[in-house]
């Protein structure tokens, strides 16, 4: 594809950053790339006139502009614009004329742009310049491969730290839709995996002995985005089996720590009707900041500082009997083939025999709460291993292989 026929997709407020947009603007063009530019700000008149007005944007999202400004909260003018722009960018990706896409703001450019973003598939270049980048950006970015890239200053007028950003991110933008990936010579089929730093040992071994098999193994950080992530991939059809070792999330949700990734965790598969290995992996800790960050009703518990900026809290009786619970429940509404492995030893590198979290009364709480639970169509295995020891994690990979094996025979 020549450069006159690549085209990125400029969204920004033209009423508050024209000046800065028409910069980036010729820029790309500058470079013998089509810059197409939408607005998506709601009160002042645009700086220049866009290639799709925010008129266009606001009816895409089923409202108009009037209406919006109008509305008294800022936060619902701004979810209707994002909207709108999802909208806009994914028909203008189906149609062959989004190649990449920019974005440039504070809070509210942030807030429109990252979700026009996120309606992209996965690989297509998205790079948003953000005053917001430098801090927690969960809220943006969500399960997409969205670059932040910290704006310096305000995105505020083209002065000497801000027109070198911006040129950066001009340059950066271009080179991506530029870029082609080599060529995959095989494309095998993709089993995702759950992983977190106490179960690495297990998941790095399980998934050795699937790719044997002519697998490619995805491995996913159960960081909270982490599991959004794999579980949007699995929804959206790109898994074919799921090695669920690190149901860690599930901890975050009930005890409030900071790596949930929502109720729903462990349900796509069984929605996708794609066969499972789920394990009550890490499931003794729920992840929270710096020590000192640790909420008050819960800092004479048994903590690990794991991080300076990162502290484990261990889960208690209740708690597992509550993640067991919801670990059951997300193996009864599977269609295809499941089966749920118990590490009798530990569920983590700290829970093991004498090791910090070593607590053999909560994990059986746990394992006996998804036990009774269970449909009685699903199978059980109960190991006398430590969750990362190789014979547990040969285990694991053998069981999903068999699974899909009976899957494919149905």
């Amino acid at each position: 594809m020549s450069d006159a026929m690549l085209t990125i997709v400029l969204a920004g407020a033209l009423d508050t950053k024209a000046a800065e947009f028409a910069w980036v603007k010729s820029l790309v063009e500058a470079q013998g790339l089509r810059a197409l530019v939408i607005d998506v700000g709601i009160l002042g008149e645009p700086g220049f006139a866009p290639d799709i007005s925010r008129e266009a944007v606001a009816s895409a999202a089923g409202s108009d502009l009037e209406s919006l400004r109008r509305v008294r909260r800022r936060g619902e003018a701004l979810e209707v614009m994002g909207r709108g722009l999802a909208v806009i960018a994914r028909r203008l990706y189906d149609e062959g004329a989004l190649d990449g896409i920019l974005g440039m703001g504070g809070s509210g450019g942030t807030t429109v742009a990252t979700a026009g973003m996120r309606a992209l598939p996965l690989g297509l270049p998205k790079l948003m310049v953000s005053t917001l980048a430098s801090g927690d950006v969960r809220a943006f970015v969500g399960p997409a491969d969205i670059v932040m890239m910290p704006s310096i200053v305000d995105v505020a007028g083209v002065n000497r730290i801000s027109g070198k950003v911006y040129a950066n991110a001009a340059a950066a933008i271009v080179g991506m839709v530029r870029g082609e990936a080599p060529p995959i010579v095989e494309e095998s089929p993709l089993i995702a995996a759950s992983m977190f730093g106490n179960t690495t040992p297990c998941v790095d071994h399980a998934r050795s002995l699937i790719e044997i098999h002519g697998f490619e193994v995805l491995v996913f950080h159960a960081t909270g985005i982490g599991g959004q992530t794999m579980e949007s991939l699995i929804s959206e059809g790109y898994i074919v089996g799921c090695l669920d070792i690190t149901t860690t999330e599930l901890a975050d949700e009930v005890c409030g720590g900071g790596a949930s990734a929502g109720p729903e965790r462990c349900l796509a598969a069984s929605r996708a009707g794609i066969p499972a290995v789920i394990v009550p992996g890490c499931v003794d800790m729920a992840n929270f900041g710096a020590l000192e960050s640790l909420p008050e009703k819960v800092r004479e518990r048994n903590v690990y500082q794991w991080a300076p900026t990162a502290t484990l809290l261990r889960t208690n009786i209740e708690e597992n009997r509550r993640i067991g619970e919801m670990i059951a429940a997300a193996a009864n509404a599977a269609s295809a083939p499941v089966a749920i492995i118990l590490p009798l030893k530990g569920v983590s590198m700290l829970d093991s025999d004498g090791g910090a979290f070593w607590d053999p009364a909560a994990d059986a709480a746990c394992f006996d709460a998804i036990k009774s639970g269970l449909r009685k169509d699903i199978p059980v295995i109960e190991l006398a291993y430590n969750i990362n020891d190789r014979s547990f994690a040969a285990a694991a990979a053998d069981t999903l292989l068999n699974l899909m094996r009976q899957c494919n025979e149905a």
